[in-house]
């Protein structure tokens, strides 16, 4: 009888979790603006330096940027106004994206 007992409380303990109240409505909004990588793709080859970036940033409309310097994690979140630059060992640009 016993396992009974707990299958019913786990099917309850599940609904509950449908049954979750609503977010509240003071939640951050998603940044606005959009970022595209598109605009500046030739520019993979050229140096990482703080000048490319802000070119970088104004050609692709992001509102920030972020470097990731090789063998780096990164956080995999999404943000639209967000311009991700990958570089090599000698600061050479391999990779734009946005997000």
């Amino acid at each position: 009888m016993k396992p009974a007992i707990i299958a019913i409380a786990a099917l309850a303990g599940l609904s509950a979790c449908t049954q979750g109240t609503p977010p509240p409505e003071d939640l951050p909004a998603m940044p606005e603006g959009t970022c595209n990588a598109d605009a500046v793709q030739s520019h993979i080859g050229h140096k990482a330096t703080a000048a490319s970036g802000a070119e970088l940033m104004r050609l692709s409309g992001a509102r920030t940027l972020r470097w990731v310097p090789p063998r780096s994690a990164v956080t995999m979140d999404y943000r639209a106004d967000r311009l991700t630059v990958s570089y090599d060992d000698n600061y050479t640009i391999v990779r734009i994206s946005c997000g």
